[in-house]
């Protein structure tokens, strides 16, 4: 009796058994390229270290090309956890949202998503509506092939839902991401390492806007120290309630709540900040 091959795969060694060698117009180069944390700044030296700092361990690239010698580029990533998938998912969430995967974008020429521990990304060199139907093909096969759904990070639950820009989410555990996303200081002012998991949110209520910055450690002392590294280094002038107007006009706050340290930036008031704050000295946050 002969053994069934699974249609769905938990690898990328297996994802390249099981995708498609055609899509349309589009055939396959016969070798597959396989990169790992190391050889990954062969392939995408400008951006590797992004995909390093969300611990990436595989990434897989087949090319597909046309008749025509267009060229349709899938990579997929082995991220290791789903949290991670989606982490470096949200380092460009650019683009029109699309029913492929979990929470799809597509920009011109670019699809980006992810699915359980996978963040899979579709280049084209040459935009058509061929082109473009095929990525959209090509990327509901990729997703449809992996089995499992991923689970966004717990920490995301502690989000405030009023005015929550859920498009603009941001998860990280790397000082050089939050710097790219929002620059604190030269200095790793937060202790931001890869056993913390921190949220970049923006908020709006109306005409007025916030962003939300939370970091969560893995213990109480680490947190208490990096709430006083934060006040001493990003806001000497503050008040009693860790409030202060910054020079560019816009004002910060900050607050402690056992091993999560909550960071409002670029609030257009004091009241705004606050508000926003005092979201989490809800009793439920205790």
């Amino acid at each position: 009796m002969l053994m069934k091959h699974s249609v769905f795969a938990d690898t990328l060694e297996e994802l390249a058994r099981i995708l498609p060698k055609r899509i349309g117009l589009w055939i396959a180069e016969p070798q597959d390229r396989l990169y790992d944390e190391k050889t990954i700044y062969h392939y995408i030296d400008g951006a590797a270290e992004v995909y390093k700092a969300y611990n990436m361990r595989k990434c897989l690239s087949r090319r597909y090309k046309a008749t025509d010698g267009a060229v349709i580029t899938l990579d997929i990533f082995d991220m290791g956890s789903s949290k991670d998938a989606f982490g470096v998912f949200t380092h460009d969430t650019e683009g029109a949202v699309v029913e492929v995967g979990q929470d799809a974008r597509y920009r011109p020429g670019w699809l980006s998503f992810w699915k359980h521990k996978f963040f899979v990304s579709i280049y084209l060199d040459e935009e058509s509506a061929d082109a473009e139907k095929t990525v959209m093909t090509l990327g509901r096969q990729v997703a449809a092939r992996i089995d499992r759904k991923g689970e966004r990070p717990q920490i995301l639950r502690l989000l405030p839902t009023e005015g929550l820009k859920t498009r603009d989410i941001r998860f990280l555990h790397h000082p050089v991401v939050l710097n790219y996303h929002y620059y604190l200081a030269d200095e790793n002012i937060l202790n931001v390492t890869p056993q913390t998991d921190v949220v970049l949110a923006a908020y709006q209520w109306g005409k007025h806007n916030a962003l939300l910055l939370m970091v969560k450690y893995p213990n109480l002392k680490t947190s208490q120290k990096s709430f006083k590294s934060f006040l001493k280094y990003y806001l000497p002038d503050a008040d009693d309630s860790h409030t202060t107007r910054l020079e560019d006009g816009t004002w910060a706050s900050a607050m402690i709540n056992r091993e999560l340290v909550v960071i409002v930036l670029e609030a257009d008031s004091k009241q705004t900040a606050l508000r926003l704050l005092n979201t989490f000295k809800k009793p439920h946050f205790k």
